[in-house]
């Protein structure tokens, strides 16, 4: 069958292409150790499962609004008055199957063919995927020179008179590296004074280390409410990627643009999940904090064993998220020339599963989710460590 150009561009996720593999391979037998998944290891919160049940039993497995129930739009609304103080009318919020989704309806209501979104590189792999397949262009921006951080420069040196705006997602995947605040709010006056959108995409907000600050657009100037288009899904923060619920705030005419698409694809986001997004909102961050503490015992759990027992690999230190992105430059050579090499070499012959940099925009990397029990984590850094021995 002739598929269409658009259709022919696009590449499968990475990431779920590798973590559906390590399974296989689980399933199969293999002692495998995973660290590819972008998932929380930690299971949803009873109160969140409770309300689903509760949902279902109250009979609400009907459509709802495509936009989603006016009670979970109040409690996103509520989200921004309390976080950020900007206030969102309902009719500025929409709720959608997932983050991805969310990126998918935005960029089809706002780009033309052609129509440019300066991508800071490394980048999440779905973001180039999804302007593409919206008929838009990614310009890719390189970070690495400047300490994996987008910063005013670098959007001024692939600013064109195509370029619709720039989607910043601080902490990132896969650096977990934060954006410093001056940078954010030089970027926002530059992008208010130029007609320009930030797609802030704010996934990891919460699971954030060392007792640093998230900062977005919003909070750099409650007039960017305007320019700014903010992005989330309960996903990450509350231990609920099954749900597929995120959301997105923005400008009036766009969130209405995007109920309209909407309305012709998917519908409403699931009915009963969407109370579980509910009870989530609502109650509190308390998991979150727990959860988010243990990670940062894993992180620096990671970032030792690397400083004392891999010298040829070298770690970004993250600031949140939950990624280690590892430099495994030294080691290409006479056997290992990519990361993608790397990683076939890793899964093949050491049962470790990683996500090659080359998906994220840098082909000196390796990502390591540390989305994963200690013990395990334990196992497979130890592999790592005999994989690049063999290779010396």
């Amino acid at each position: 069958m002739k598929l269409s150009c658009r259709a022919s561009l696009i590449k499968p996720s990475a990431t779920l292409a590798i973590t559906a593999k390590a399974k296989k391979l689980k399933n199969e037998g293999k002692n495998i150790v995973s660290f590819g998944a972008g998932e929380p290891d930690f299971d949803t919160p009873d109160h969140i499962k409770n309300a689903v049940k509760d949902a279902l039993d109250n009979g609400q497995t009907k459509y709802t609004p495509v936009s989603g129930i006016d009670e979970l739009k109040a409690a996103i609304a509520e989200k921004f008055s309390s976080d950020y103080g900007i206030n969102y009318e309902k009719s500025e919020i929409i709720v959608s199957c997932g983050g991805k989704h969310s990126l998918y309806n935005i960029f089809s209501a706002m780009l033309d063919e052609g129509d440019e979104i300066i991508v800071p590189s490394p980048y999440w792999v779905s973001y180039t995927e999804i302007i593409k397949l919206s008929g838009g262009v990614p310009a890719i921006a390189d970070t690495s020179k400047n300490n994996f951080k987008f910063n005013l420069k670098l959007l001024e040196k692939h600013l064109t008179n195509k370029t619709r705006g720039v989607i910043l997602n601080s902490p990132s995947n896969p650096t977990g590296v934060l954006m410093d605040e001056k940078d954010i709010t030089d970027i926002a006056h530059f992008a208010q004074k130029n007609g320009l959108y930030i797609i802030t995409d704010d996934i990891y907000e919460k699971i954030i280390f060392d007792g640093k600050k998230f900062f977005n657009a919003l909070m750099a100037d409650k007039s960017m409410k305007e320019n700014t288009i903010a992005v989330n899904a309960v996903s990450k923060t509350y231990s609920m990627t099954g749900f597929r619920i995120g959301y997105t705030a923005g400008p009036k005419d766009l969130i209405s643009a995007m109920n309209n698409i909407q309305s012709q694809s998917t519908s409403n986001p699931t009915t009963f999940a969407q109370y579980g997004a509910l009870a989530a909102l609502k109650g509190g961050y308390e998991f979150t904090v727990m959860m988010r503490d243990e990670f940062q015992k894993r992180r620096d759990y990671m970032l030792d064993f690397f400083d004392k027992n891999i010298k040829s690999i070298i770690p970004v230190k993250p600031d949140g998220a939950f990624y280690l992105f590892i430099d495994v430059s030294k080691i290409f050579g006479k056997h290992i020339n990519s990361s993608a090499e790397f990683c076939d070499y890793l899964l093949e012959k050491y049962l470790v599963a990683a996500v090659p940099g080359i998906e994220f925009g840098n082909d000196n990397f390796v990502r390591l989710s540390f989305a994963t029990g200690l013990d395990a984590i334990k196992e497979g850094v130890n592999r790592i460590k005999e994989a690049v021995n063999s290779l010396s």
